[in-house]
């Protein structure tokens, strides 16, 4: 599906790139709803496909202490939004898109590296 005029999805501001991707949120059909994470690329290997980091605070009730755990989410990566291992990214929840995506990356946030 190919739009020149990107959709307004209430979350994130829309890129300035255009693109032809049936999965984008912004220039194609997919809708965001639900959870909206924010964490940091791993992995930018696969084409279309990155993996996400999320760090979060668990509290040890036995010691009283909190200790960080991670946990990886694949999200869908659209051509209008260049990430690149190391950046921080905003990511949303959607239809599924394959086996393990149910996220697209919404968001460049900032980058570490």
């Amino acid at each position: 599906m190919s739009k020149t005029v990107s959709r307004d999805i209430g979350v994130a501001p829309a890129p300035d790139k255009t693109c032809t991707d049936y999965a984008c949120p912004f220039h194609g059909s997919l809708s965001v709803r639900g959870k909206i994470i924010e964490g940091i690329v791993v992995n930018d290997a696969n084409n279309a496909t990155v993996t996400v980091e999320k760090a979060m605070l668990t509290l040890d009730r036995k010691y009283k202490r909190y200790f960080k755990q991670y946990s990886k989410i694949s999200a869908h990566k659209t051509p209008c939004i260049e990430v690149k291992k190391g950046d921080k990214v905003r990511i949303g929840e959607c239809r599924k898109i394959a086996k393990t995506v149910a996220f697209v990356v919404i968001e460049k946030l900032d980058s570490n590296i």
